[in-house]
């Protein structure tokens, strides 16, 4: 158990329209920093917006978080300014590692958050960067923050301290998934390792199609 994180935003959103190009995306990807005590429930930020629920949203994709040390990658390798909330993440987290363990815990006061599968970038995202090629960067960055199902309910706000409890059995990475999304052909084996970790549902059910079609 480590206590070396902290959480610098807590970020929600609206439905809003962004507009790029000849493309207009009504969205909740637009988060915003807010002050004060949020609830996170089952499904989700207290006052949050999730638009398109056949992707994002759930039990199992209930929270993203993302790291602040990632942001300031970006910052370095793109020489502009990323702020909280920009890919479109909940909690915004000092100290969170670009890849952890499908199943380990983040700890902050009462709320339980555990890893279940990475963000894949999206034409949405694309549109809220102002850049249609965002998503292959973002894919070659391989820092996609990860998404997390609650299994304890609370409040969270800026500041508060982040404990990670490492999962035991754990051998399924955040990046193992990401990857996944894009591989081509695929190991048996592998895919099993997969269905064996408390992966996110939809994840499973991707990881289940590609096992059969085997």
């Amino acid at each position: 158990m480590r206590e070396r994180m902290r959480i610098t935003s807590v970020n929600i959103g609206n439905a809003e329209t962004v507009v790029h190009g000849n493309q207009s995306v009504r969205t909740g990807i637009c988060k915003h920093p807010v002050s004060g005590p949020i609830r996170i429930g089952e499904t989700g930020l207290t006052g949050d917006r999730i638009l398109n629920g056949k992707h994002h949203g759930g039990v199992d994709q209930a929270v993203y978080a993302y790291s602040a040390d990632d942001y300031d990658w970006w910052v370095r390798s793109m020489d502009r300014d990323f702020e909280p909330g920009l890919f479109g993440e909940n909690l915004t987290i000092r100290g969170l590692p670009s890849s952890m363990v499908i199943g380990d815990r983040l700890l902050i006061g009462d709320v339980v958050l555990e890893a279940t599968s990475a963000r894949i970038p999206c034409k949405t995202l694309a549109a809220r960067m102002q850049d249609r090629s965002f998503g292959m960067t973002f894919r070659k960055a391989e820092r996609p923050g990860i998404y997390f199902r609650v299994l304890n309910t609370g409040d969270v706000q800026a500041g508060d301290a982040v404990t990670l409890v490492e999962s035991d059995a754990g051998t399924v990475t955040v990046l193992d998934l990401f990857r996944f999304a894009y591989e081509t052909s695929h190991d048996a084996e592998q895919l099993r390792r997969f269905l064996d970790a408390p992966i996110a549902e939809r994840v499973r059910a991707q990881v289940e199609a590609q096992l059969a079609n085997l």
